[in-house]
């Protein structure tokens, strides 16, 4: 078992190099596994600063100086921030209001509606209703137990959201305009020749930049064209609703199907089976259709090149370990690994392969 063990190390990790970018590795989700609570805002600065460093760059490349492109970025950041808040959580808050306000009444019309279940279709038994609802009670009371529960620690997270807005920005300053010392002091660590860790870096970085921009982007575009129709045929909490689709984006394949069940619910409650619903689902998968066959493949065909079912178990796994932030890293995250694997020594592979 020994000379099996020492021989598959041999195979794997000949190379220094693979020796080194597998401890960091296993450093950086050790730091963040235990420390990501507390390293919140300097994880939030640091992937800020990394998606705004790019147009730092391009303002310096028309000669505006470092410092003021950085303080431009940062204040225009800050700014942008502060009307998206300020303009549209009073009316997601509204909107949310009201949908609590109704949803005694939609559960009452959902009740109804499987109490005559077996009226239309015998084979489906009352039991099974009576205990279909019984279910249904029993959840929404623990769930309006946990929204009690957190509306009790609301002015803790108040506090903490108002102490973030002020330390994030500064320190994504702070990391934009000494970007060349702070890589300076960390490469000082490090090996000084390039080897695995550089190749990686290099593929994670060109591919992990340009993704996160562009899932930015995507979540914005496809929130404003959810919101035209929704809002157009009077369809009721149309700004939360599109807010929940353009963040669905966020969770690949399984965020679309996930908040179809809403935008279906609602529509259904507020118009029934008629045209006005028909129009809303029909413009609601048009959006769909339209992300995934053209806003996708322009925005990540060079990007992201892994399976299908390699994402989905990217975002259960990081989603599980860390919550919203793993959701939203899931691809990064998976794209790191495939970059290893493919910057992985070939003579391990192949003596592996022996």
């Amino acid at each position: 078992m020994i000379e099996v063990l020492r021989n598959w190390y041999k195979r794997h990790f000949s190379d220094p190099q693979a020796v080194i970018l597998t401890l960091m590795l296993i450093f950086g989700f050790a730091l963040i596994t235990l420390m990501g609570n507390v390293l919140t805002p300097v994880i939030a600065a640091v992937v800020i600063a990394y998606i705004l460093d790019g147009i730092v760059w391009r303002l310096c490349h028309f000669k505006v100086p470092h410092v003021l492109a950085v303080s431009l970025v940062v204040v225009g950041f800050v700014v942008i921030l502060l009307v998206l808040m300020l303009g549209l959580s009073p009316l997601i808050s509204k909107q949310l209001t009201q949908f609590f306000v109704e949803l005694p009444n939609m559960l009452t019309k959902g009740q109804n509606l499987l109490i005559s279940l077996p009226k239309d279709y015998p084979f489906i038994s009352e039991t099974q209703i009576q205990d279909i609802v019984s279910h249904v009670n029993t959840e929404l009371a623990s769930i309006g137990q946990k929204v009690v529960s957190q509306s009790l620690s609301s002015v803790v997270n108040l506090f903490t959201v108002l102490v973030y807005m002020v330390v994030v920005p500064l320190l994504v300053f702070f990391f934009l305009k000494d970007k060349l010392t702070i890589l300076n002091w960390i490469t000082r660590f490090l090996p000084q020749e390039d080897g695995l860790a550089t190749i990686v870096w290099k593929d994670v970085d060109k591919k992990i930049g340009s993704y996160i921009r562009g899932k930015l982007f995507e979540v914005v575009v496809v929130g404003i064209i959810t919101y035209i129709p929704f809002k157009i045929f009077g369809l009721q909490y149309a700004a939360l609703l599109s807010l929940f689709v353009g963040l669905s984006v966020i969770i690949p394949y399984v965020g679309a199907v996930a908040v179809t069940i809403p935008v279906a619910l609602i529509a259904y409650f507020q118009f029934g089976i008629g045209s006005e619903f028909l129009y809303i689902m029909l413009a609601y998968f048009l959006v769909q259709f339209l992300d995934g066959n053209l806003l996708v493949p322009l925005l990540f065909s060079e990007v992201v090149n892994m399976h299908p079912a390699a994402i989905i178990m990217a975002v259960l796994v990081f989603g599980g370990l860390w919550g919203v932030w793993g959701v939203f890293f899931a691809i990064p995250l998976a794209t790191l690994f495939q970059a290893v694997i493919n910057a992985w020594p070939v003579s391990s592979i192949n003596h592996s392969s022996a």
